[in-house]
């Protein structure tokens, strides 16, 4: 999908981060950073190791909780997001050290996902009661659409422990879709890929984008990517803001030029 096309389908600020601000004792993390995140647009957030970068995705889901600011969702305010409500709210993330589950499979682990969707109970499920084995066999669906969708129908019954490095971030990425998110947090989804296994991830996040219509905000310290996919960029240095815009914008300002592209880009 061209640029134009792409712009066209940006909609309204569906997540607004106002005036965010963290701290862990005397260390500051975050120091009054705000901006904001458009539906179906593909959000960057760079900056140098230790900028802040991973604190603000965990303020955004409910991991962490701000001691200054406020985040809104869909209009509705909140001082402090808890993880549940962000799930329910259809916020879901990757992490950058992958948090799969490594003795199960890669159909088992992508179900771990459907968790929110199921509303039999324990024992309705134990038991394949009707109505739970036809939810389960709706959810398995699902999960089988992500599966094809992600091009791992070979490997749907191997433990994940098993795969490559590359074809376990794509399971990671899978169970997060599993969840149907509105937002899609992708904590440094390429870290430790070859160009190759960049190449197919950057694929995956542009059609998730496209195909699924989910609005995505992600991690990248891989410039080139960055400036590839994404429809603007935050750039943060030691918790505070010093650039947001579009890639080419980004790429021009002086400040983040010294903190982070280094002054010979």
């Amino acid at each position: 999908m061209s640029q134009d096309v792409r712009d066209q389908r940006i909609g309204d600020v569906i997540l607004n981060l106002n005036n965010i601000s963290l701290a862990f004792g005397g260390v500051k993390a975050l120091t009054e950073i705000s901006f904001d995140v458009r539906e179906h647009e593909i959000r960057a957030i760079i900056g140098p190791n230790g900028a802040g970068k991973s604190s603000m995705l965990n303020v955004i889901n409910g991991v962490y909780t701000p001691q200054q600011g406020e985040i809104t969702l869909d209009g509705a305010s909140f001082a402090k997001m808890n993880s549940r409500r962000a799930a329910e709210m259809g916020i879901a993330r990757t992490f950058q050290n992958l948090a799969l589950f490594k003795g199960m499979s890669v159909l088992d682990n992508i179900m771990t996902g459907r968790n929110l969707h199921m509303k039999s109970g324990v024992l309705a499920q134990a038991f394949r009661l009707g109505s739970a084995e036809r939810e389960e066999i709706r959810n398995r669906e699902f999960v089988e659409n992500i599966i094809d969708f992600l091009e791992i129908q070979a490997f749907r019954k191997t433990p994940v422990g098993r795969l490559p490095y590359g074809l376990q971030k794509r399971v990671d990425l899978g169970r997060a879709l599993a969840m149907e998110p509105r937002i899609l947090l992708l904590d440094e989804p390429m870290a430790g890929m070859n160009i190759e296994e960049k190449q197919d991830m950057s694929r995956f996040i542009l059609d998730v984008n496209d195909e699924y219509g989910t609005t995505i905000v992600l991690i990248e310290h891989d410039m080139g990517v960055v400036m590839d996919i994404s429809d603007r960029v935050v750039v943060l240095d030691y918790g505070k803001k010093i650039g947001d815009g579009i890639p080419d914008q980004v790429r021009q300002n002086p400040d983040v030029i010294r903190a982070y592209l280094g002054a010979g880009h």
